[in-house]
């Protein structure tokens, strides 16, 4: 492998990472429209196995907007990831990768015993409801840089703390 294949290497599997990256911090920060942008316009998303549906990355996040309402504190931790960047002939990188990495979703789920909006911050936002599992991301190049094809989560656990008076 040349320098410059190993430089260029390099770059992708940073630019794959920060990609994923921007992913955990749009949903954990309800920034649809961010969301939306790291995927190519045929991206589909499949959340089924944590209770979700499938779909275009539009509708799902159309979903996601709806949904994570019922969550005002959520914090994706995506750990062990494990980038595959595909090769050319020659053993240049291509134009595709996958991603498997692990996740812990610590959130809170918001009840009848929490403050009312506007109140101060307290107990009441601690995280009382974690899921965990693994995600499989699939990537292409594309002209403004590295875009997620295909997200799948394939749910392992979840726990819902009981709600304190």
């Amino acid at each position: 492998m040349t320098q410059r294949v190993e430089h260029t290497t390099v770059m992708d599997r940073l630019a794959i990472d920060d990609l994923v990256t921007g992913y955990a911090i749009a949903v954990d920060d309800g920034d649809w429209a961010a969301y939306r942008a790291l995927f190519v316009p045929d991206g589909h998303v499949d959340y089924r196995s944590a209770g979700g549906i499938a779909g275009s990355a539009d509708a799902v996040a159309d979903w996601l907007d709806e949904m994570m309402r019922r969550f005002p504190v959520r914090q994706h931790l995506i750990v062990n990831r494990r980038i595959g960047v595909a090769l050319r002939d020659g053993g240049a990188p291509g134009d595709t990768a996958t991603v498997q990495a692990d996740y812990l979703n610590p959130m809170h789920l918001a009840g009848p015993h929490d403050a009312p909006p506007g109140a101060s911050a307290g107990a009441s936002a601690a995280p009382n409801y974690t899921c965990a599992g693994r995600y499989v991301f699939a990537a292409r190049r594309a002209a403004e840089g590295w875009r997620l094809t295909e997200v799948v989560v394939h749910e392992k656990w979840r726990q819902l703390l009981p709600a304190h008076a």
